[in-house]
């Protein structure tokens, strides 16, 4: 009796979902692509990302949200914290969205430094990179990875951790320039 008023009331919940999914989005037309996580693809570089590059417009105009160990702040009331932490035992670790290099510089360019936003953006596409470069550089918790790419032709180019198809140019991977590898990649 207790199994069927729970699956009654997880039935009820998931509906009640699904209502709320289907109201938020009923003016979106479906062709519209909508941006995903406000990040959006940045242009490849034609060069590398510079970590030293992106450390000074990070200190420059981002660090009143973080300490200089890239730590969240906490609320004045000291309750919550101001963002999640960029690095350090308690950031995301090396396996999440935010760690694809793309990814950062996409969220990056969409929501930093405070007050930005995907149609007032307060950084260029390049500083973007740099300072995903620089975030990404950073000491952020492990976890393996090494079977997470069977098919390492189908691995995506902006994952630095190895083994890497093309294992001569790994450091690429990290910084770029993305363009030869994907260039590289169609090729084969």
């Amino acid at each position: 009796m207790v199994l069927t008023d729970l699956s009654s009331i997880a039935r009820l919940e998931i509906q009640s979902i699904l209502a709320y999914i289907i109201w938020i989005g009923r003016d979106v037309k479906r062709e519209v692509k909508l941006l995903s996580n406000a990040s959006e693809k940045l242009p490849f570089l034609d060069r590398a990302a510079y970590p030293a590059k992106g450390k000074a417009v990070f200190q420059a105009k981002c660090q009143s949200c973080y300490d200089q160990q890239g730590q969240v702040l906490l609320t004045e009331d000291k309750n919550s914290h101001v963002n999640p932490s960029l690095w350090g035992k308690e950031s995301f670790n090396d396996i999440t969205g935010r760690s694809r290099f793309t990814n950062m510089a996409g969220y990056v360019k969409n929501n930093k430094p405070y007050g930005a936003a995907y149609l007032n953006p307060q950084l260029t596409n390049e500083e973007a990179w740099d300072v995903a470069a620089f975030i990404n550089s950073q000491p952020r918790p492990h976890k393996g990875q090494l079977r997470d790419w069977p098919n390492l032709k189908r691995k995506p180019l902006d994952l630095s951790f190895g083994p890497c198809a093309d294992s001569d140019i790994q450091k690429q991977h990290k910084f770029g320039p993305f363009k030869p590898i994907r260039d590289a990649q169609k090729k084969s």
